[in-house]
């Protein structure tokens, strides 16, 4: 299945997160990624059939995260209509490259190529 659009979260400990996710809520971990001291820093989880996405970094609430194939471009689009840029264009451990921003009513967004 090709998915495009993947529901997000960040926390401060992204393996406290699984755990209490997978306890609470009965989500199956798929994937995680983990930074060179070890702490997992991007876990994608299973629910049933769908996925959501977890990241380490300053909870800020949820967000979306959509695969584009030109992210460089996507974000000039972006930038040019407004969009105030939270993170540049980036290229990330898991082999995505990346952007995130904010709408003007603060909901954050991030576009990259990875595609689970």
């Amino acid at each position: 299945m090709k998915r495009t659009v993947y529901a997000l979260a960040r926390y401060r400990d992204c393996q406290a997160a699984i755990d209490f996710l997978s306890t609470a809520f009965g989500f199956r971990l798929h994937e995680s990624s983990k930074d060179d001291r070890g702490a997992v820093n991007h876990a994608e989880l299973f629910v049933e059939d769908d996925m959501i996405m977890l990241g380490t970094g300053e909870p800020g609430g949820p967000g979306v995260y959509i695969a584009v194939d030109d992210p460089d471009a996507h974000h000039d689009r972006a930038k040019a209509a407004g969009a105030r840029i939270t993170m540049e264009p980036a290229d990330q451990p898991y082999g995505s490259r990346e952007y995130a921003c904010a709408d003007p009513e603060g909901n954050l967004w991030f576009f990259g190529t990875y595609r689970p």
